[in-house]
């Protein structure tokens, strides 16, 4: 249960007594050598989380839970809306499964420290080889399986993985995309050459394996069962990579001991949930939310995680809800399109297990999260995090009793515990600008940059003063600590001196009933510098015809003529990353 009744009182024992706070919170986890420092900064100027404590994520994530007696409990609840199949894996099961498959990765020379690369899509097999590696101490990559061979070839020589492993294919929709001519194009175009590769043979589309390269995944199932490693709490986790908006892909790294506290606390005092609470993630494993809440919070906090390949469909995404009576769907503003596309199919809503849905991995307009209360009934709630910080650097506490559904649900919320937001206005001041956190970041956030075969210090994100994170997010801070969100820096338009947000402008486009969607970039001008354009995606079914002037007049009445905008120009879709992310970028094309 949390010690405190409200916001204000949580967030002041973060920032007043920060050692107190954090080891109060480290009681969460399972530790062979419990910690007695929450936080050392290093000699290289960054800093460790609970220094010289001990523990394994993966003891942590499964075995405590079948010794304390829920081994039959539902861990994991697996649908493909390609393949129509449906598992159920207790945890007793995932254990077992584990704990063998950590055996074969043993047997192919896979130990503590050795990095293992995994692209395949949203499985359970894959949610069993992450945990694998953590029960051995080997630090996993999970890539995305959509990746075409050069990137996968990218990312091997970046993190020189022991071993790869792979699915024989993943699915478009239902169309099936084999998986083994990538694979074999990637580690031809690779420098490095991993040891073996293991392939999990998919029905749809299996795959011929290449004696003495590759391995059978269930067979290596069956090898003699490992235990878990012990390992520093500093220890690496896993690598994530992440474009982020310094071009050339970054590998994150992940702290074991931080990162499983982090993400226990967040569990209860963000989402309210608690074990035996069934949470459901549309995210794709590759991504960080898949990492955080459809592998590692769920499983360390004992709850059941819902985990769906290709189901963006509103009826799947309804249904599981309804079938696994889902407490807590986390999903993103792509997500919530789709289904508002389908909505007219589907006016009877019913999902009385469902408390709260949760928004974050891009702007979402509040025209679309009021639309999403008003059909689900349900408290919809905006917040804000990173790949960097692996949780919410902003939110709504629904787990504390002053939470209220109702209040600025439409804004990301205010800070986590840990996180000291400041913002750093441009030259000509304002109240606007650039939201920096003051170091050291809480638990669960990068232990550093993988380069060089080591972790690195993260100094590309650090300011001038090298007291600060640099989020490359612009915003502002209100009194009582509620953060708005503007934008990307580099979305920011400087229209003759003055600054004004895409997103600002987006809002103010969006709340148009006839707009689906939209994005603002910065074109160059003449006399101004620069202006902006907007491109908009109208709704199929809306009943009056939206015109160029409807839009401009409606950005001049709500900000002034100052802005600019003029040009507006209506497309089908905007070009979106795998993930669901607005290249704006690519919009300078159209």
């Amino acid at each position: 249960m949390l010690p405190w009744t409200t916001y204000d009182a949580m967030y002041d024992a973060a920032v007043s007594a920060p050692e107190i706070f954090w080891l109060n919170a480290a009681r969460r986890i399972t530790w062979k050598q419990a910690p007695s420092v929450a936080c050392r900064v290093r000699e290289d100027g960054w800093h460790d989380w609970f220094p010289g404590a001990t523990l394994n994520t993966c003891y942590n994530a499964v075995d405590r839970h079948v010794e304390g007696g829920r081994g039959a409990q539902p861990a994991l609840v697996w649908h493909s809306c390609a393949t129509k199949e449906h598992q159920v894996v207790t945890y007793q099961e995932l254990k077992t499964r584990v704990a063998g498959f950590a055996g074969g990765l043993r047997a192919l020379g896979v130990g503590r420290g050795d990095r293992v690369l995994i692209t395949m899509p949203t499985m359970v097999e894959t949610v069993v080889a992450m945990l694998a590696c953590a029960r051995l101490g080997a630090v996993h990559v999970v890539v995305f399986a959509g990746y075409a061979g050069p990137e996968l070839a990218q990312r091997i020589d970046d993190v020189t993985p022991k071993v790869v492993i792979a699915a024989s294919c993943s699915f478009q929709g239902r169309t099936v995309m084999p998986s083994a001519p990538v694979l074999s194009e990637a580690l031809s175009l690779a420098i490095y050459k991993p040891s073996a590769c293991v392939i999990v043979q998919r029905d749809a589309c299996p795959a011929a394996l290449q004696p003495g390269r590759d391995y059978n995944f269930h067979v290596l199932e069956e090898a003699e069962p490992a235990e878990p490693v012990l390992l520093h709490a500093e220890d690496p986790l896993y690598i994530l990579h992440t474009s982020g908006t310094t071009g050339r892909a970054k590998g994150i790294v992940r702290d074991n001991g931080g990162h499983a506290v982090a993400l226990a606390l967040s569990m209860e005092l963000i989402y309210d949930c608690k074990p035996g609470d069934t949470f459901f993630t549309t995210s794709d494993l590759g991504w960080v939310v898949g990492h955080s809440y459809g592998v590692y919070a769920p499983l360390i906090s004992g709850c059941t995680s819902v985990l769906a390949e290709g189901c963006t469909a509103a009826a799947s995404v309804m249904a599981l809800c309804r079938r696994h009576t889902v407490k807590c769907l986390f999903t993103t503003p792509t997500q919530m399109r789709l289904i508002r596309h389908e909505s007219r199919y589907h006016s009877d809503v019913k999902l009385p297990a469902l408390e709260q849905i949760f928004i974050a991995g891009e702007y979402a307009d509040p025209a679309l999260l009021d639309w999403a209360r008003s059909f689900f009934h349900k408290p919809v709630l905006n917040h804000w995090w990173q790949t960097e910080t692996g949780w919410s650097i902003t939110a709504h506490f629904s787990g504390l009793p002053d939470y209220n559904s109702e209040s600025e649900g439409n804004e990301i919320g205010r800070p986590a515990p840990g996180f000291l937001p400041v913002i750093q206005p441009p030259a000509s001041g304002g109240e606007s600008g650039e939201i920096l956190l003051k170091l050291p970041l809480p638990p669960g956030c990068l232990a550093g940059l993988w380069k060089d075969e080591a972790v690195t210090v993260p100094a590309l994100y650090f300011d001038n003063t090298l007291k600060y994170y640099r989020t490359f997010d612009e915003g502002s801070i209100e009194e009582d600590l509620t953060v708005r969100m503007f934008g990307r820096s580099d979305d920011v338009i400087k229209v003759a001196g003055r600054r004004i947000s895409g997103v600002q402008i987006e809002k103010i486009i969006s709340s148009h009933p006839a707009v689906y969607n939209c994005a603002v970039i910065a074109t160059s001008d003449p006399l101004r510098g620069q202006r902006p354009v907007a491109y908009v995606v109208t709704k199929t079914e809306a009943e009056h015809e939206l015109s160029s002037d409807q839009i401009v007049r409606k950005v001049h009445d709500m900000l002034g003529p100052w802005v600019g905008l003029k040009d507006v120009r209506f497309i089908s879709s905007l070009p979106v990353t795998k993930s669901g992310k607005i290249i704006r970028k690519k919009l300078h094309c159209c």
